[in-house]
């Protein structure tokens, strides 16, 4: 299963399970309290996602590390370029 699979699935249970409670089916009343603490969770859930992923790609991109070595390679690469470039006849 990928991993689509399993967030689909995951958030397929969880609707269900707040659809189930927050309907109100005839054998289970919540206490007002919790009802109204239910209908809003979808928003604070995607809401605590949403800085969540947020979060993630922030500290993800502070702790980016350089690859030195690369670097240095593509420009190696890019002097050969421009000195094949030079000797084909083509000016900067």
């Amino acid at each position: 299963m990928t991993k689509l699979g399993q967030w689909l699935c995951g958030l397929a249970l969880l609707g269900s399970a707040w659809a189930a409670l927050a309907l109100a089916p005839p054998g289970l009343r919540l206490p007002a309290p919790y009802r109204q603490a239910l209908l809003p969770l979808p928003v604070y859930l995607l809401v605590a996602f949403g800085c969540y992923s947020l979060a993630t790609v922030g500290y993800r991109l502070a702790t980016f590390n350089d690859c030195e070595e690369a670097a240095a390679e593509l420009q190696e690469h890019i002097c050969a370029a421009r000195e094949d470039l030079r000797r084909r006849g083509l000016r900067f």
